[in-house]
């Protein structure tokens, strides 16, 4: 008992060690940008002391869930602490230094500087753009070496507690739908798994089995493979594909996640992706998407909902937000559709009959 009130002590400090971290990185941000480029501020709604309020319990209660669950055994406790803070900790100058060109970009409404070499023939058009006002959008090293530590840094240290939410339905569902199926036979894919942060949740909570990761682009997966597949654990198939339309059989999969993909989606495209992800798995096939909450069940945070939509380039967030993406999930076929949300992440869980 001692022990495990000693880790979660650990744990608390280290969650609020990076929360510290991430809003003194964006108040100096914020004050540089005001004395250099101040044109390139954008208008946003001031956060008032009863919003501030909100914020800091919903991310207290998604610590909380997140330690509750680690304590039940979804995931070792390790988890909770793991993360490459050597890399973070070498790229970290980088993000600074790369922060004049993001300004530049957001001034100008620059938002497709991709770089010359990439073949734009091999992307749907939407995908080709700075997201967030990143430099290369998803298309470089240099994006995806950055990526995770920004993501960090946006949401003060929570990313990482946001993405293991798909954990705990994933495995009820896989507990109750193949209950007699050895984890070694069983596989599981992660849709636009980027840099692989998702995987590596999965794999420390799945250890035996069978995992895949596919991304539109090469330079994440390259970085992802760098991640996972570093001749410590078992092998992690990563595969360059679209989500909308991936080069896999039909009935592959015992369960699908997806995480932060669908609000960087036009809708059209989510809906190509949730019938993808019903076509790929097999019968009573589970499937876990998360990304950010919604208006219609999150309306003490509309106004960071539309700070986010204003400070970042998201051109399609504002649709998303108000999409229903239960109704989607439904009209493909989807049976159990259920939903929760953890501080700025929703998850919904579903399965394929």
């Amino acid at each position: 008992m001692a022990e495990s009130s000693l880790t979660k002590f650990a744990y608390q400090a280290l969650q609020q060690g990076k929360g510290l971290i991430g809003i003194a990185h964006k108040e100096i941000s914020t004050k540089i940008m005001e004395l250099i480029v101040p044109q390139a501020i954008p208008e946003t709604s001031p956060v008032t002391p009863e919003l501030l309020f909100e914020l800091r319990k919903a991310i207290k209660d998604l610590e909380e869930i997140d330690w509750i669950e680690a304590e039940n055994g979804f995931y070792p406790k390790s988890l909770l602490f793991e993360a490459p803070w050597f890399e973070w900790l070498k790229n970290y100058p980088l993000v600074w230094l790369d922060m004049p060109s993001t300004w530049k970009r957001r001034i100008k409404r620059k938002y497709q500087e991709i770089p010359i070499e990439i073949n734009k023939e091999k992307y749907p058009e939407y995908y080709l753009q700075n997201f967030h006002h990143q430099t290369d959008g998803y298309l470089s090293d240099h994006s995806a070496s950055l990526y995770d530590i920004q993501v960090e840094i946006l949401f003060n240290g929570t990313a990482d507690a946001m993405r293991r939410r798909v954990i705990a339905p994933l495995k009820k569902g896989i507990n109750l739908n193949f209950s007699g199926t050895d984890t070694s036979n069983l596989k599981i894919m992660d849709l636009a798994t980027g840099t692989g942060r998702t995987l590596q949740q999965l794999r420390a909570a799945f250890p035996k089995t069978e995992l895949t990761g596919l991304d539109l682009s090469g330079a994440y997966l390259k970085q992802a493979s760098r991640y996972l597949n570093n001749g410590e654990s078992e092998l992690v198939q990563l595969i360059q594909g679209n989500a909308e339309k991936t080069p896999l059989l039909k009935e592959s999969f015992h369960a699908i996640t997806c995480v932060f993909l669908f609000h960087e989606l036009p809708n059209k495209a989510r809906d190509n992706v949730i019938k993808e992800c019903f076509r790929l798995l097999k019968s009573k096939g589970v499937l876990i998407i998360a990304d950010s909450i919604q208006i219609n069940d999150s309306s003490e945070f509309v106004q960071v909902l539309d700070n986010f939509h204003r400070i970042f380039h998201e051109p399609y967030y504002k649709d998303y937000i108000q999409d229903n993406i239960e109704s989607k999930l439904s009209e493909s076929g989807f049976t159990s559709i259920k939903s929760d949300k953890y501080f700025m992440t929703k998850v919904w869980s579903a399965c394929k009959p």
